[in-house]
């Protein structure tokens, strides 16, 4: 059955690789654009869009936009380049923002594209990527307080290298790295498997074939997932 997402973060690197994965595999994709030229080259490839974004957009906006959509994915982010009020505004409120419009428009599954935790820790981080790492946290700790079926996906250092197909899934992973298209594809695989939720899931570069890789989650991942009451 044709599957329709609402993509936030879909001109970016791990975002349109999803939308055109979808879109080539007959599903639907769409998101909010900026820029005239980046809708433009996605209705090149078949994707359409609508013009706004996670910061301009008000919930009622992102809710309609979204509306009828089985899924929305939300991969935007600042990634510490930006302003420190952009971090802000998109990787520590956007999160929040499009789940009150999932919530809003009737859409249950959102899955977050977050961050490992230790990311990058050998390394002396400048501020602005201490408050990037600390903004994606507190959009996790909002997530999994709200009603919807969410996922949290946390990959490791992103690449340009062609996908594998292979990665290594599951609650806690060794932070290396991983290509964009492994975890497009990786994001596609949960899905078209939304009764896997209520899980945060780190994902590398791995030996085992994403499809499975998810399937052996949903085989181990406690069923019934506690209330958002026992959460709080």
């Amino acid at each position: 059955m044709e599957m329709k997402v609402f993509v936030v973060g879909i001109g970016g690197g791990v975002g349109r690789r999803v939308a055109k994965k979808l879109t080539e595999s007959g599903d639907e994709a769409t998101g909010p654009v900026r820029r005239p030229q980046v809708g433009n080259e996605l209705a090149t490839e078949g994707i359409s869009t609508v013009p706004g974004n996670i910061v301009t957009m008000s919930v009622g906006d992102l809710a309609g936009a979204m509306r009828g959509s089985d899924a929305v994915v939300f991969t935007a982010g600042a990634g510490g380049k930006d302003r420190p009020d952009a971090t802000v505004q998109i990787d520590g409120d956007g999160p929040s923002k499009l789940a009150a419009a999932a919530e809003l428009a009737g859409v249950r599954h959102f899955i977050l594209v977050s961050v490992f935790p230790e990311a990058w820790r050998e390394r002396r981080m400048d501020d602005d990527f201490e408050l990037y790492m600390a903004e994606k946290k507190k959009a996790e700790t909002k997530l999994v307080l709200t009603d919807l079926d969410w996922v949290i996906v946390r990959p490791s250092a992103l690449t340009d290298r062609p996908g594998a197909g292979r990665v290594d899934l599951g609650l806690t992973k060794i932070h290396d790295e991983i290509s964009r298209d492994d975890v497009a594809d990786t994001i596609i695989e949960l899905l078209r498997n939304p009764d896997l939720h209520h899980v945060i899931l780190e994902v590398t570069a791995g030996a085992q074939a994403i499809v499975e890789a998810v399937a052996a989650i949903k085989g181990w991942r406690i069923p019934n997932a506690p209330a958002r009451e026992a959460l709080a």
